[in-house]
């Protein structure tokens, strides 16, 4: 690609600054490539910052390297000289993601994009949407937290949304694989870093928005934070919300889509009644009846509260896609998460079931929503991962002690600290109610425990983990899938 067609799409999304040499125009770009470690002969190098790295400290062996042309934001020692061409722009980050859509051929313009974004709810939210849309027959790609999925394959994700340049490469993969929709969580580091940009979403979806996300490296506060939220529902062309929620009216202030609401209240354009919660040997999940622009009965084998919002933003977004009534209710009923409320079926006495939640304000939520069902003891599993704030494990610890009848309090990721040192701080937090606990550091033997130890209408979690597969200490990642942990653990009990 010729470097004078990059450079015009730099200019007509207005991140250009002054123009490169007329001799330059003419160069051809063999690769587009943000990360040093990825130069090539040829390629145009985008200098951008990063929480420990600044690209901007390698343009210069960029440039000895053999690049064609380098992007910056900011002056360069060093570049004088050298035989390649520089392109000042007023944002990096904002030029590749400018860049990575014109590179591959601007491929999000030929998908139905949906993107999501909230504090809680994204990764749920995702899954019924494309479950629902592949129900009626559509071919439906999705980007999260846990996972990119391009037809068949599955890809391990690293971030909630990818860098602007593996995000459009997805997209590209997913046109090659005849997808025709995808789904995306979009999170708020996202949309202040610009990975989003250069797209604009057919449908935004808004779950809810709390505290969360706000110290070093992520936001300095929480108005920032809602205000990266919002530029969803500046950048989409049909908005689709949580109406209950408190921030609703913050989060969509100069909105500029079609904007739908759903929730509970009596404003919304789509609303539940209140759900009716089912437990059956296996299965925690929730019925509910739908009333405003559509008119139904729909059964989750998700618990709670929050489920019933999640589908809510589901079914409200397929009312646009034609889906039929009999086709939503098997695609939300057919939708599994890993990781979230993901139920393990161990014994026909007890229910056991895996979450994500990793902190005291998904914690609580988790409990409080399992308190509700008529059961036996409400059991909590979990530790806190190493290096991250002491507060998280004294308040989870505090959360637990409160809400669960008893909590096994065991290790999660310790990564450079002691895991005992880590279950001692959670401990601190236990004390500060009268919840019953054990200590089993082992984290294979206290789900043994707490499988060995179940009793008939238990509600058992394991908390913390979700879709993780790995433990890390030390700095180094071991295999550990719970999934795999509970099997081991059934055949030498002789319980499978």
């Amino acid at each position: 690609m010729k470097l004078e067609k990059l450079w015009k799409a730099l200019v007509s999304a207005g991140v250009a600054e002054g123009e490169p040499e007329k001799k330059d125009a003419e160069r051809e770009i063999t690769a587009l490539v943000y990360d040093s470690r990825k130069l090539v002969p040829g390629c145009l190098f985008v200098c951008i910052p990063g929480a420990n790295a600044d690209g901007h400290d390698y343009a210069v062996a960029a440039a000895e390297q053999g690049a064609a042309g380098v992007v910056i934001s900011h002056a360069v020692e060093g570049l004088g000289g050298k035989d390649l061409a520089i392109l000042k722009v007023t944002d990096s980050r904002q030029a590749l993601a400018v860049l990575s859509a014109e590179w591959f051929g601007h491929p999000a313009d030929q998908l139905t994009t949906i993107g999501v974004t909230g504090t809680k709810g994204k990764t749920t939210t995702t899954y019924l949407i494309r479950s629902a849309l592949m129900a009626a027959g559509h071919k439906v790609g999705l980007i999260g937290t846990i996972e990119v999925i391009i037809g068949s394959e599955h890809i391990h994700a690293n971030n909630t949304t990818p860098e602007s340049y593996l995000l459009q490469e997805y997209f590209a993969r997913m046109l090659e694989e005849g997808i025709d929709t995808v789904v995306m969580e979009v999170s708020s580091q996202a949309l202040m870093l610009h990975r989003t940009d250069a797209i604009t979403f057919d449908y935004g979806i808004f779950t809810n928005l709390e505290p969360d996300h706000i110290g070093p490296n992520e936001h300095s506060s929480f108005e920032e934070y809602l205000s990266c939220k919002a530029k969803l529902f500046r950048q989409c062309r049909v908005g689709i919300a949580n109406g209950d929620d408190a921030h609703f009216a913050k989060v969509m202030e100069g909105h500029t889509c079609q904007l739908e609401t759903y929730g509970f209240g009596a404003q919304n354009d789509l609303r539940a009644g209140e759900p009716v919660l089912i437990h059956r040997p296996g299965e925690l999940g929730v019925a509910f009846d739908t009333s405003g622009c559509w008119e139904m009965h729909m059964h989750l084998p998700m618990p709670g509260r929050f489920s019933v919002y999640n589908a809510l933003a589901a079914i409200l977004l397929c009312r646009h896609f034609g889906v039929s009534e009999t086709q939503l209710a098997e695609g939300l009923r057919a939708a599994r998460v890993r990781g979230r409320i993901e139920m393990i079926p161990v014994s026909p006495d007890f229910t056991l079931l895996l979450d994500y939640a990793h902190n005291a304000m998904a914690l609580e939520s988790l409990l409080e929503t399992l308190r509700q069902y008529d059961a036996g003891r409400l059991v909590c599993v979990f530790g806190c991962g190493g290096n991250r704030s002491k507060d998280r494990r004294f308040e989870m610890g505090e959360v637990s002690g409160r809400l669960a009848d008893f909590t096994i309090i065991t290790s999660d990721n310790p990564r450079f600290e002691e895991p005992l040192d880590i279950i001692a701080d959670i401990r601190t937090g236990m004390e500060r109610t009268d919840g019953k606990y054990i200590e089993i550091p082992d984290r294979k033997e206290a789900i043994r425990y707490a499988i060995l130890h179940g009793q008939p209408g238990d509600i058992i979690v394991l908390a913390g983990k979700g879709h993780e597969d790995y433990q890390e200490i030390k700095g180094v990642k071991y295999p550990m899938d719970e999934r795999d942990l509970i099997r081991d653990i059934l055949r030498e009990e002789h319980l499978s």
